[in-house]
């Protein structure tokens, strides 16, 4: 595959895919063994573990070296919007605002690991829960995975093609509403949850590139620490 964007967010995301699949145990080997390894130079490694380590990934000590983090850990499966919702007792109800097939950007050809003229589903939703608006989506999916917009739930439809998230990375800032505010029924400036998540199939090869915007005042996420 032809590295897409900075050479360090390529170095990014195979350390990171090394990482999930418990290649360094404990720790990373020292800078200039890894460097070597992976055929790039000290610099564009070090700019990688400083992504990795603003993740919160890995834990860098000076004279020591590069840790794996603990990281907190979901106790449950990985769910689908709307198996979340009726897991919590509520109706949940989609609406499809936008599909386009393309060329990824380079972020989505980073984020889903394509090749150069693989293209991508994008799906823009709005995701309602008892009929209150709970969520705008925007998903990016191979289309060797998914070539046309699903009617129902986009995990029920990838389960059908043998093609079930196995895990996911996910993170999760605090943002304001801005375009986002209206489809979401909030005035602009209103705080909102912000997750950015790549999904991943058992054979580790990622499936889904999703941001989504979360009504603060609706949605709240509960980690369970192991």
């Amino acid at each position: 595959m032809a590295a897409l964007g900075p050479k360090y967010l390529e170095v990014a995301r195979k350390l990171r895919e090394a990482i999930f699949h418990g290649v360094y145990g404990e720790a990373l080997p020292p800078e200039r063994a890894l460097a070597e390894t992976l055929g790039v130079s000290r610099d564009s490694l070090r700019k990688a573990l400083d992504l990795l380590e603003e993740e919160g990934l890995v834990v860098r000590r000076q004279g020591s070296g590069t840790f794996v983090a603990k990281r907190a850990t979901f106790r449950t499966r990985l769910l689908g919007f709307s198996e979340e919702m009726r897991a919590l007792g509520l109706q949940p109800e989609t609406r499809v605002l936008q599909v386009e097939k393309g060329p990824p950007t380079p972020e989505e050809a980073m984020a889903l690991a394509l090749s150069p003229g693989e293209g991508v589903l994008r799906l823009l939703r709005l995701r309602l829960a008892d009929g209150e608006p709970m969520a705008l989506e925007r998903a990016a999916l191979p289309l060797w995975a998914l070539a046309e917009a699903p009617q129902g739930s986009l995990y029920q439809a990838l389960e059908a093609k043998g093609l079930r998230p196995a895990r996911a990375l996910q993170r999760l800032r605090a943002v304001a509403a801005r375009e986002e505010a209206r489809p979401l029924g909030v005035e602009p400036g209103s705080p909102l949850l912000h997750l950015e998540r790549v999904s991943y199939l058992p054979d580790g090869r990622p499936v889904e590139f999703v941001k989504s915007w979360y009504r603060a005042d609706r949605y709240e996420l509960l980690v369970e620490l192991a």
